[in-house]
């Protein structure tokens, strides 16, 4: 079982549609012993950081996903969800995120328009199982305003967001919406359910 964890943002039900697609059993969950049970964790989001990580402190749901990725689960983030995995934004003020990838989520710098929304190329720039089956240089679909900056645990890269991709172990994510991303974003998911398994 994936475990997509519901902290009330985010598209969870496109996410739900893929990991049904590459044969996940995904539930929708905000419940800890749930979380705890699964298998891997998904952590969704669209939206803002700092109302995200109210949300999650709120309800306890970022104490559990830290812990649970502490004891070495699989955690996928995927946009806002991946930049609530640094360590801290600039978006709405300075805020403390999840800290499980190391590094800072500040504006997207460069582009004439903001939010970036649209395909972009991804460089591969590190070695990752997610990566596995997918050429380099494939387009993956962005809606972002804001990116992680590149740090050791980068994987991947576009013209406007420098960490694309990132992943440390257990803990991995992607700027860009694999479940929007046809056959190689769902192909990126197919790579973390097998991470799972």
């Amino acid at each position: 079982m994936i475990a997509i964890v519901d902290y009330g943002v985010g598209n969870l039900r496109s996410v739900e549609r893929a990991l049904l697609h590459v044969g996940a059993e995904p539930v929708i969950t905000a419940d800890p012993d749930e979380l705890s049970r699964a298998d891997g964790l998904v952590l969704p989001g669209v939206g803002a950081f700092a109302p995200a990580v109210e949300k999650l402190s709120r309800n306890g749901l970022g104490r559990c996903i830290v812990e649970l990725a502490h004891r070495g689960k699989p955690v996928l983030g995927v946009c806002l969800g991946y930049q609530l995995l640094f360590d801290e934004s600039t978006e709405g003020g300075l805020n403390e995120g999840l800290g499980l990838l190391p590094g800072r989520v500040g504006q997207v710098e460069g582009s004439p328009h903001l939010p970036v929304i649209g395909w972009s190329r991804v460089r591969q720039t590190g070695p990752s199982p997610l990566w596995a089956g997918v050429a380099d240089d494939s387009y993956f679909y962005f809606v972002h305003s804001y990116a992680p900056e590149a740090s050791e645990s980068t994987i991947g890269c576009s013209d406007h967001s420098p960490a694309a991709a990132a992943a440390r172990g257990n803990i991995m994510g992607t700027q860009f919406h694999p479940e929007k991303s046809g056959p190689d974003g769902l192909r990126i998911y197919q790579n973390f359910v097998a991470l799972c398994g």
